[in-house]
């Protein structure tokens, strides 16, 4: 399944990170701790998360992750937005609680 797809079936808005829509995704990580995510997620995985900083993009480009859904419409810095559309970072939002999300992306077979 690729991060368009994922998009398209939950319904989550493309905040920036067009560029990445293509990117398959190989699983999921949750953590709000950075330091968390970059020692937990792996490459190709969705990152949820509640952050909306600069560092976000940095973690998820330096691990090769597949998007960055950041829950509960918390917002995302412009700073942020801009780093990710450079580097290719899909970040998706949405309304969603981190759990509910997760629970979304494991119905649709993301592990």
């Amino acid at each position: 399944m690729k991060v368009r797809e994922v998009v398209s079936a939950l319904g989550l808005t493309v905040a920036a990170g067009r560029a990445g829509l293509d990117t398959p995704v190989t699983g999921g990580y949750v953590a709000d701790l950075l330091s968390c995510a970059m020692a937990g997620a792996e490459k190709g995985e969705i990152w949820i998360t509640l952050q909306g900083h600069l560092n976000v993009v940095a973690v998820a480009s330096l691990n090769e992750l597949a998007a960055v859904i950041v829950a509960e419409a918390k917002p995302v810095a412009a700073e942020a937005l801009a780093k990710a559309e450079e580097e290719g970072v899909a970040i998706l939002t949405t309304s969603m609680a981190g759990y509910e999300i997760a629970g979304r992306l494991w119905e649709l077979g993301i592990r």
